[in-house]
């Protein structure tokens, strides 16, 4: 396949790994890249150590094309990101946060810069900010999906802007790729699909309920991480989704996990607790609910936890059948896109 993602990464296939905490590990961006696609490394829950080891791990499996994330209003990003700054990585996707400086730096050394979006405005932003591209995410995706379904918001965005559009947001198979392309975009980024392979770390628990779930199993709301956030329904999940007293998160709680956060990340308690107070209270309050939801979505993640444990998914969680390979779901993908143009060609007629 040829658009112009393939060409601006050098990439085979149009298909991207979303940077998904705990998930998209290095085994797992090698696993997407080696089959043809752009894998994007997760550093959400590393420090800057960890960082640069990951990079390194990701170059010794694959000499593929691949990517990594920052989460700029995360605490230790902007460490993480002049990591991949100073690593060289090739393409570097951010979001929540202004990445002209990340742009800037890439550049300088050939590198690549795609901002994750969910609507026109954040999209003209990030184009002049200097991104290469978008991950423009719509209603349907796991975890922080735009107010906008992918039907509508990415062909306004590809009117807002002239460049390259990957699409997230309810895209698992040929059927989505071909639609992606069809309302604008020039590819698509997959989280849901990607981490019910067998590569992914995702624990076994959550991949067979990933195939026993519909498409209207998913909760969406701003209670559980303070951003509007979708996961499976689970009995965890609806009750950390419930919105608590007079609409706050739970601080005691979030105090003991900010800790594990700061010691994980090996930043200061002090520097951390002090730089969200000066962040101002509508901050601190998303920062409470993102401690929270971290240990949850962890849990959930590694340890295959079903009793606290909650795990961002999409809501194309209803069309897996299956777990395959990386290079498997890859090869359907693409020889399902394939069949589509010859099956619409009398539609025309």
């Amino acid at each position: 396949m040829k658009t112009r993602v393939t060409e601006l990464f050098g990439i085979r296939y149009p298909i991207v790994l979303s940077g998904m905490s705990w998930i998209s590990v290095p085994s797992m961006v090698a696993a997407v890249s080696n089959a043809g696609g752009l894998g994007i490394l997760a550093t959400g829950p590393l420090n800057a150590g960890e960082t640069r080891a990951a990079i390194r791990e990701v170059r010794s499996l694959t000499d593929k094309p691949f990517g990594a994330n920052a989460t700029l209003m995360f605490p230790g990003a902007h460490e993480n990101a002049r990591v991949l700054l100073e690593e060289r990585v090739p393409v570097i996707n951010f979001s929540l946060g202004k990445g002209d400086w990340l742009a800037k730096g890439a550049h300088a050394y050939g590198g690549k810069v795609i901002a994750t979006v969910v609507n026109e405005r954040h999209a003209r932003s990030a184009r002049e900010q200097g991104a290469d591209g978008l991950i423009v995410t719509g209603h349907e995706a796991a975890a922080h999906g735009g107010d906008a379904t992918s039907m509508v918001l990415i062909p306004a965005v590809a009117d807002a802007v002239s460049i390259p559009i990957i699409a997230a947001g309810g895209f698992i198979d040929g059927r989505g790729l071909m639609a992606a392309l069809a309302l604008g975009a020039e590819g698509i980024a997959m989280g849901t699909g990607f981490m019910t392979t067998r590569e992914s770390p995702l624990h076994s628990i959550y991949k067979n309920l990933s195939m026993e779930k519909s498409i209207n199993d998913t909760i969406y709301g701003t209670h559980f991480d303070g951003l509007g956030c979708r996961s499976m329904t689970t009995p965890a999940a609806l009750r950390a989704y419930r919105k608590g007293i007079l609409g706050l998160p739970n601080f005691p709680a979030a105090l003991t996990n900010s800790r594990d956060i700061a010691r994980s990340l090996g930043l200061p308690y002090y520097k951390l607790f002090l730089g969200v107070l000066a962040s101002g209270w509508k901050n601190m309050v998303t920062m409470a609910y993102l401690a929270n939801a971290f240990k949850m979505i962890r849990v959930a993640t590694e340890e295959g936890d079903t009793r606290e444990g909650v795990l961002p998914v999409g809501q194309c969680q209803g069309l897996i059948r299956d777990i395959p390979t990386v290079a498997e779901l890859m090869d359907r993908i693409v020889a399902q896109a394939a069949a589509i143009p010859e099956r619409l060609a009398g539609t025309m007629e």
